[in-house]
């Protein structure tokens, strides 16, 4: 195996005939240094090709910069633009960022923890499986400073935020029903998912302000957040046999794919069947027909998620914080 060798601040001390502690005092930008030596040094570095130890620093100053972020699937463009948010977030305060997918599996989400904890990560931001809650548990027990981004776990003393879900499915279906459509499916994620749960009532309370009754078979559940799914999902409907002039999709992915099997059905969107989805995410303006959708700010969950973790790891803030951010209906052109 190649191991590469690194040039160490002894060989730009031998090449330049000064002390390894002024090499270093002039590479960690330190005073007391001529001007004529820093150059010299500065020059020699980079004729080297010097790369700081950033490791070895971090183990000196028991400080790593660097916090850790556990997601669902970084090929989600949900999750892609609440990344985008907490990079920014992270690089305004030099903090570096160690990414890993679980794809909501819980033994994936321990190892990803374990391997986060091991390269000593100053905190975590998380989107969490709900069947991992020993996992938050443990963190919470052990002092590491962690967000949870996008769910919402009742009576954990951890920091999270979210978008206000239940007005998101609200704003949905309202707006369906006010196209005129009764007879309205979600396509919706598993239970165990929080985003899911309060999707769904919020789907419910429009249903009921409208005096609209439908069975529960007008709730399809799957577990994997992406098209193929929404797309599998109206066949199901379509199976059996449930009347329905209105989609409602947990995220856009599924409105996506839901869009393509009523074009293979000959179904027209608008007209036959109107769609809406959620997250708004930057594919829906282009999408034709354009999805309406509910827009959540992504890149400002990610954004306000490291400031929070910011907040917790600086001991700025003691107590828990849940912070909910506000949600909007988009209407384009398939409801």
């Amino acid at each position: 195996m190649h191991v590469r060798k690194y040039v160490t601040m002894r060989d730009i001390a031998e090449r330049a005939g000064v002390s390894v502690n002024t090499v270093s005092r002039v590479l960690n930008n330190k005073p007391d240094i001529s001007k004529e030596t820093r150059e010299k040094i500065l020059k020699i570095a980079k004729e080297l090709g010097y790369i700081k130890n950033v490791t070895a620093s971090a183990l000196r100053s028991r400080q790593t910069r660097i916090v850790g972020v556990i997601l669902e699937d970084i090929t989600n463009l949900f999750f892609a633009e609440v990344m985008k948010g907490i990079e920014a977030a992270a690089r305004k305060q030099n903090y570096q960022l160690l990414l890993m997918n679980t794809g909501t599996d819980p033994k994936k989400q321990r190892e990803a923890i374990q391997t986060l904890l091991e390269r000593r990560v100053e905190g975590i931001v998380i989107t969490p499986s709900e069947n991992g809650l020993s996992d938050l548990e443990k963190l919470a027990s052990i002092n590491v400073p962690v967000v949870i981004v996008g769910r919402h776990f009742e009576g954990l003393q951890l920091d999270e935020i979210h978008s206000d879900e239940v007005k998101g499915g609200y704003l949905a279906t309202k707006h369906l029903l006010s196209k005129g459509r009764k007879n309205i499916l979600f396509i919706n994620s598993v239970p165990e998912n929080s985003a899911a749960r309060m999707r769904e009532e919020g789907y419910r309370k429009a249903l009921r302000e409208a005096k609209v009754f439908l069975p529960e078979d007008y709730i399809i559940v799957t577990a994997d957040p992406n098209m193929e799914a929404g797309y599998r999902a109206v066949f199901k409907a379509v199976e059996k046999k449930l009347p329905f002039d209105g989609i409602f999709c947990y995220n856009d992915m599924f409105a996506f794919g839901a869009i393509r099997a009523l074009e293979e059905l000959g179904k027209r969107v608008p007209q036959d069947v109107a769609v809406v989805g959620y997250d708004d995410v930057t594919l829906s303006s282009y999408y034709r027909p354009s999805l309406t959708t509910i827009r959540i700010n992504k890149f400002g969950l990610g954004f306000e998620a490291f400031k929070m973790l910011f907040q917790r790891m600086t001991g700025r803030r003691k107590k828990p914080k849940r912070t909910i951010m506000d949600v909007e209906l988009i209407v384009r052109e398939s409801a």
